[in-house]
């Protein structure tokens, strides 16, 4: 038997003469009818194979020595920007300095005056100078030793570096009376031009990622008795119209970059959780009080989260997402896509530094202790886990395929049974009135 008969047995599509094919009108419109359906069909799962969506994972934070950027922007409509001061802790207790950051601390006029912006300032510890003095002046340090970081060893030749150390021996400072450095600086005038304004402080920090905490407090801040305490003088004696008093606004608080607004819009569409507003709580957060001895508290656990772009790999690099020596803002994003950054929750908790209940907030058995310093303080902690966002498709290229074979063979084959009904109806009815 020749090759060609024996295929021709095994095949499954048997065909028709075209003498023996009959068209007709409804065969035509049930055809146009399918493809409009097959395309639609094939279009929806087209668009459900391009769409991206995030699945989350949670897994136990492993990393090491990592760092992480604190990123704040508060007011203090009531308190000038000569006496705030913010101090970063870590877990010991102990003050961190050489913190790398980018805090600006922003004057704001009264808010009777509408409280625009009169200055900005970046926080710098050291950033008076005194090249304009004579090369040979030595300034005194009125009773405390110079510390070694004075610009001259053995003096203190500006008013700054006079407070630090009265501050290193836990000594009061006051507006700086009888001190030249500080009278030639005008530091008591500009204390007294400031009293009714207000301060902004905004910027990032870049921290350990430990346990820790941070806050701003009136005053410069030293130990005493292995006690963190601020030198309070010129805040209490305050010869300001309004006293100052912590009242504030929390304008952004977050730990880490903040998503990318193509991905936050993506999320929000796909009804995801993961957004910049639920993760950042804290946002428009707003105190006030009319008690200059009164403090506000955060208590902040920070979970670790990471974003993977579709298509993202593992790479054998650095655990670190980026380098250290990356400006202020640009840390936790890689080369690669991903992005490294936190989510938090946070409790909140308010108290008078004189002590009593909270019978106005309707807490009656809510006692709190006398003492401890007026300001804002925010102390977070790490927690164990990791969250990964990972972006990834609905369906795999050969899932597509198959779903594209299905569709165009149901749709087919429903279409010639619909046709077929159609036709043989159409016989039926022929017959019964040619009777």
């Amino acid at each position: 038997m020749p090759a060609k008969s024996r295929f021709t047995r095994l095949d499954a599509f048997t065909k028709t003469v075209e003498d023996a094919r009959v068209r007709t009108t409804s065969g035509g419109i049930v055809t146009i009818t399918s493809l409009i359906i097959l395309f639609y069909l094939v279009w929806g799962e087209w668009a459900d194979y391009r769409r991206v969506v995030v699945h989350p994972e949670l897994v136990v934070d492993k990393g090491r020595g990592e760092k992480m950027e604190i990123h704040l922007n508060i007011s203090f409509p009531r308190m000038p920007c000569e006496l705030l001061t913010l101090d970063v802790m870590d877990v010991s207790g102990e003050q961190q300095v050489g913190v790398m950051h980018g805090v600006n601390k922003v004057r704001l006029a009264p808010v009777s005056q509408g409280g625009h912006v009169i200055e900005v300032k970046a926080l710098d510890l050291h950033e008076e100078s005194a090249a304009h003095l004579d090369p040979s002046y030595c300034g005194s340090c009125y009773g405390p030793p110079a510390l070694p970081t004075a610009s001259k060893p053995g003096c203190c030749n500006t008013c700054e570096e006079v407070r630090e150390a009265y501050a290193a021996v836990s000594w009061a400072f006051g507006r700086g009376e009888g001190v030249e450095q500080c009278e030639r600086e005008g530091y008591g005038k500009r204390l007294d031009e400031q009293r009714n304004e207000g301060c902004r402080i905004e910027g990032g920090i870049r921290v350990n990622k430990v346990v820790g905490n941070f806050h701003i407090a009136p005053g410069r801040s030293f130990s005493n008795n292995n006690m963190h305490v601020h030198d309070l003088e010129n805040y209490f004696n305050s010869p300001a119209e309004v006293p100052h008093t912590f009242t504030h606004e929390i304008h952004g608080l977050r730990f880490g970059p903040e998503l990318p607004e193509r991905v936050t819009r993506q999320a929000i569409a796909a009804g995801t959780p993961w957004t910049n507003h639920h993760s950042n709580p804290l946002d428009g957060t707003a105190q006030t009080t009319d008690d200059a001895q009164f403090n506000f508290m955060y208590f902040i656990k920070v979970v670790s989260t990471a974003y993977l772009p579709l298509g993202w790999e593992p790479k054998l690099r650095a655990r670190d997402a980026t380098p250290d020596p990356v400006s202020i803002g640009a840390y936790g994003h890689a080369d690669d896509g991903r992005i490294e950054t936190h989510q938090f929750s946070v409790t909140s908790h308010k108290r008078s530094l004189m002590g009593g209940d909270d019978a106005q907030d309707g807490h009656k058995e809510r006692l709190h202790a006398r003492g401890g310093i007026p300001g804002v303080f925010f102390s977070y902690d790490i927690s164990p886990m990791k969250v990964i966002n990972r972006e990834a498709r609905t369906k795999s290229f050969t899932g597509f395929l198959t779903g594209v074979a299905a569709v165009i063979g149901g749709t087919l084959t429903v279409a010639a049974a619909v046709d077929r009904g159609l036709y043989e109806g159409s016989i039926r009815v022929k017959k019964l009135h040619q009777r």
